[in-house]
């Protein structure tokens, strides 16, 4: 099999959500969801049974075809990578695993300068399985794009600083404010980390990236131009010469929509909390929104469902209007687990008729 490069990369000039990212005219409404490879889907627990998470992820072929499943049932109009936020630190070698009910846990949290002088750094070749699962897909999805992704620096530093998932962020936000060098240095480290994770997955083929600060909007806007924005700022700025679509996404970032816009993404995805037509005019013209039902919503049935997804598109054909470069319809985040994936089909059949 040949080995995809960046100059390799397939041309998807009729892609829908390419169409959308990039301020073109898409054919239809392109729609995917965050978290579509995975729980909510039967044939995802049945090629998951009794293989850990991160196990699963380093596993070039389940990788594929968990990725691939999506897109057979809902015929979304982009795949995302089966993967999940730490497993480049975990190639890199940081003792951590992905507990079932909690997440992320960390042996060693990282609470001193000297603990930041010893984190690994990613070598492209630690993450081998990774990018030969992007090539299996990128072989099977035909016309359908796919995003790779990563988790930005902030994110990854406050699973690090902590020690797993916290409500709060204490230590990470004692760290920021009480020791700013040792803060700055291990964002700088985690920032190469992500770079050149995203680098190897653009390099085996991915179409587009998004960048998951899932926890970004734990923080004040003074503290994210301070304490963030510049590293995520150097993740998009590193990619940026590969020419594909860059997305940015946080949850309960309605405050930091502006700000995260300047970060230099081409999108930026919107929770379900705030409006389309706010969004735009908190980040500005000129960028693509990606949103933003609300996960809950597909409980409702499917009356409601389907008034919310109007309304959101109604706000999405607006915020153009307004300025915006285009829209990806899309949950406000990730699919619940005990979502029914016959809403789901049923979801990007609506939005495609919109």
């Amino acid at each position: 099999m040949a080995v995809m490069s960046t100059h390799t990369r397939r041309r998807l000039t009729d892609a829908p959500f390419l169409a959308a990212a990039t301020g073109a005219t898409p054919s239809r409404r392109p729609v995917w969801f965050m978290r579509q490879a995975g729980r909510s889907l039967p044939e995802y627990r049945e090629v998951r049974a009794g293989i850990g998470m991160l196990e699963s992820c380093f596993d070039p072929e389940l990788v594929c075809e968990i990725t691939m499943q999506p897109v057979r049932r809902h015929q979304v109009d982009a795949a995302i990578l089966f993967s999940d936020i730490v497993v480049p630190l975990k190639a890199a070698g940081i003792d951590l695993d992905i507990v079932p009910g909690v997440g992320p846990v960390v042996a060693s949290p990282v609470r001193a300068v000297e603990d930041v002088r010893v984190l690994p750094r990613l070598r492209p070749e630690e993450v081998g399985a990774v990018t030969e699962g992007v090539r299996l897909v990128v072989d099977e999805l035909g016309e359908t794009p796919l995003i790779g992704f990563a988790g930005a620096p902030f994110t990854l530093a406050s699973y690090l600083v902590e020690g797993g998932p916290s409500k709060n962020h204490e230590r990470t936000k004692a760290m920021m404010h009480a020791d700013p060098r040792t803060w700055h240095a291990l964002l700088g480290a985690l920032t190469d980390v992500t770079i050149a994770f995203l680098q190897a997955q653009l390099s085996a083929g991915v179409d587009a990236v998004q960048l998951f600060d899932s926890w970004a909007g734990a923080l004040s806007l003074a503290d994210y131009r301070t304490f963030v924005l510049p590293h995520s700022e150097r993740v998009f700025a590193e990619i940026a010469d590969a020419g594909v679509p860059r997305i940015h996404f946080g949850v309960g970032t309605g405050e930091l929509l502006g700000v995260m816009g300047e970060a230099g993404a081409d999108v930026v995805g919107v929770d379900w909390r705030v409006p389309l037509t706010d969004a735009v005019r908190r980040i500005g013209p000129g960028k693509a929104l990606q949103g933003n039902l609300d996960p809950a919503v597909l409980f409702a049935g499917a009356t409601a469902i389907e008034a919310e997804a109007r309304r959101i598109a109604r706000e999405a054909d607006e915020a153009i209007t307004l300025g915006a470069a285009g829209h990806i319809f899309n949950l406000g985040h990730g699919v619940l687990p005990d979502t029914d994936p016959g809403v789901l089909t049923a979801l990007v059949e609506l939005v495609h008729a919109l």
